[in-house]
Parts: C-alpha cells; structure tokens; sequence
C-alpha cells in the first residue's frame, strides 16, 4: 500500500481521514522525499546527455582559435624561468610548501574521518544509555502500577468483607427480634389458657386430660418453632461464612451481583468464540482465483471474501497457539462503534477491526486524552502500521504481543496493555468466519 501510495503520489481522501496525525506527517515527509529523488534523476540525466546544438557550435568555434605568446622587448617569445627572477621562490621552497600543504590537507582528511567514527561512538553510546533509561523507566512504572492494583484489590476485599458482616448482624438482629415478638405472643397465649384453665378448674376429669393435652401440643409447637428458629440462624451464618470464602477466592466484583448468563448462555458463548473446523495444519485457501484484489476494498462483500481467501490461511485474528479467536479481535465496525466500546475503558485498552479503507486492519487505542486509530497495513506479505512502524511481522498476532511491550510511536507512548473483548451475545465477526 506505501510502495502504491509513493509510486502515484496520491492518497485518497477516504484513507486520509483514517490517518491520525503523526502517520498524515510521515507519509507526507516520505512523499516529498520521492518528489525530489526523481527531480535529482532528471538533473543528473540531464548533465550526462549530450550537449545542446548552441554549445556544439561554440565548442567548435573555440577549437578553431589559435594561441598567441608573448613577447618580450627583444621581439622574441617572452619566457620566465621560476626561481631565477628577482622575488621568486626556489624550487625546494615551492615543493616544501606544496608538501606541507599537501599534508595538511591529508591531516585534515583522517581528522575528519576520526571525528566521524568518534561522533558514531558517542551517539552510539548514548543511545543506548537513553534506551536503558526508558526500559527502566517503564519497568518501574509497571511494578508501582502492580502494587497499586494488589493495594487496590486488598481494599476491595477488605469493605466486602466488612458489608458481609454488616449485613449478617442486620438479618440476626432482625431474626431475634422476629423471635422474641414471637415468645411475647406464645406467653400471652399461654397466660390465657393458664387463667381459663384455673377458672375451669372443677371441671371433669375429661375437661382436664383434654386441657393437659392442649397444654402439651403447645409446648411442642412451641419447641418446634424454636427448633426452626434456630435451624434459621444456623442456616444463615453458614451462608454468611460460604459467602466470605467465595469473596477472596472469586470475583469479589461480582458477589452481590445476579449472574447474567445461564448454562446455555455460557456454552453458546464458547462455542461462539471457537472454530472446531479451522485447522493450522490444513489452512483454506482459494485455489484458482480468476482475478487479483482491485487496489482497494470496494464493498463490504469484498471484504468478507478477501479475509475468507487471505487472512484465516494467515491464521489472522487467532490465539498464537490454539484455534480460539484472540479477545481483541473484532469484525467490521467502524470508527464510531470502536470508540464506544472503548469509552469506558482505561488507558491502554484496544482492539483490533478490519477495515473497509484498505487490504488490512484498523488498530483503535484508547489514550488519556481522547482515542487513537492506527491503520495495519495487510497488502503484502507481512503485517505493520501503515507510515509509522518500520517493523514488518508475519502474522497479525505477532505485531500486536511486539507493542504490548515496545511503544507505537515515540511521542505518544502507546502500549497495549488490555484488550476489549465482546459485549455482545452475537459476536460481530460472525461474518467472517462463517
């Protein structure tokens, strides 16, 4: 696509609106520096060629003058030997300051030649010292980031387990007081049945067995329920406890949470993110392709077919090492659909579209300050960020584990730290692996 774009010494409006910036620079830098190589080209031909018929002419007219010497008072040619008129120079004196001069000249030379490999060095030496310094630099700013997320987590843990235990002295006050409401009641009835009863206390002998065993159901009744009251608080502190254990081995996000997905859910969602049929061994492919790929996509069908023929025998898209899409892959979204996926992501989050712009991909990255749009070039055999990166790669995967530990570009300093997956039940690749 560069070799294309430098060869016309023209992009399309289209493509450069998906460029950000530094990439519109460097592609405009490397464009001007085409323009004047071919200018110095026709220069240069121009000076080899032959001469023009006007210099012809003159060259032939100056062959054809004659030399005239001069002369001297005697009417003879005028002739001056160096060294023997008064004020001149002895020949030893002339060829001594022609070789001091000489030598000078060669000093002057090997100087030069010596400065050029000592400037070498220390720029050499520098900057490899400037590289050491921004390793060490980004490895202490990934340990202090480390220690903050574990600090972080410790928190977390530490008020869930605090909102645990509140909520269980909450339901057990309210289990207790559920149950003292309960004995009040119990002990008024009971009050009642004891002053019925010794008011009915001449009453038959049968009166009194049937109020005995009135008496006793009620106590068993009460039993029972105290029996169950205390299975319930039994029951809830178990509870409590498995939920404690399941906050610091789990997600402790998600403990007060309803899960969202059910089993079916869950496994239409892996079989989703899988291909059982693709195999790295047995790689599709198009034989016998009667036409080649116009110079850039001209529908989305288009693109669909050249990712189908191209870049699933390229394994694109796909884990290093199984058959499983990579999470931060994504269909053909557009820039908008990026963004918003990305918009509450923290910085470094990214995701990787195919693109509808040309043969290849669309890198969308989110910064501190707004998101970035970097476009993968895939028209070649090889994969890299169109103007920007000079690193070439051989697969897709392959660029993208490179810069999540060596920045895009210099100025921005972007790494990929955190991919943005699917959100979606219905992946928007479906597409293109159909």
């Amino acid at each position: 696509m560069l070799q294309q774009i430098l060869l016309d010494l023209y992009i399309d409006p289209e493509l450069l609106a998906e460029l950000n910036e530094e990439q519109k620079h460097i592609l405009f830098y490397k464009m001007r520096e085409e323009q004047v190589r071919r200018w110095e080209e026709r220069e240069q031909g121009r000076q080899e060629g032959k001469l023009s018929p006007k210099r012809t002419r003159r060259f032939q007219q100056s062959n054809r003058k004659h030399v005239q010497w001069l002369q001297g008072s005697d009417g003879e040619v005028w002739v001056w030997i160096m060294g023997e008129a008064p004020g001149d120079k002895t020949y030893e004196q002339i060829s001594e300051e022609l070789l001091a001069e000489r030598a000078r000249q060669q000093a002057q030379k090997e100087a030069e030649e010596l400065w050029k490999q000592k400037e070498a060095e220390i720029t050499k030496k520098f900057r490899d010292a400037m590289a050491k310094e921004k390793a060490r630099i980004v490895a202490e700013k990934w340990k202090i980031e480390a220690e903050d997320r574990k600090a972080a987590k410790l928190v977390e843990e530490e008020k869930i387990q605090e909102e645990l235990k509140r909520r269980e002295e909450e339901e057990r006050q309210r289990g207790e007081e559920q149950i003292r409401k309960q004995e009040e009641l119990r002990a008024q009835e009971l009050y009642m049945s004891l002053k019925a009863a010794h008011q009915c206390s001449k009453c038959s002998e049968k009166e009194d067995h049937e109020w005995k065993e009135q008496l006793r159901r009620s106590k068993v009744a009460d039993e029972e329920r105290s029996h169950k009251a205390r299975q319930a608080r039994d029951e809830y502190r178990r509870h409590s406890l498995r939920a404690i254990r399941k906050g610091k081995v789990a997600d402790l996000s998600n403990l007060f949470q309803a899960t969202g997905l059910n089993i079916k859910q869950e496994t239409k969602l892996a079989h989703s993110c899988t291909i059982p049929s693709l195999n790295a061994a047995t790689p599709i492919s198009s034989p016998n392709k009667a036409w080649q790929w116009p110079q850039r996509p001209l529908s989305r069908e288009v693109v669909i077919q050249w990712f189908k023929e191209e870049e699933i025998p390229r394994r694109a898209g796909l884990e290093r090492n199984s058959n499983a899409i990579a999470p931060w892959f994504h269909g053909i979204i557009s820039r908008q659909e990026a963004e918003e996926l990305l918009m509450n992501k923290p910085e470094g989050t990214f995701l990787v579209r195919v693109s509808d712009k040309i043969w290849g991909y669309a890198l969308s990255y989110r910064h501190h300050n707004g998101f970035k749009h970097f476009l993968v070039d895939a028209s070649g055999d090889f994969y890299s960020f169109l103007g920007v990166d000079p690193n070439r790669h051989a697969t897709l995967t392959d660029l993208i584990d490179f810069h999540k530990e060596e920045i895009i570009t210099s100025s921005g300093g972007e790494l990929l730290l955190e991919p943005c997956s699917q959100t979606k039940s219905t992946p928007d690749y479906n597409l293109l692996f159909e």
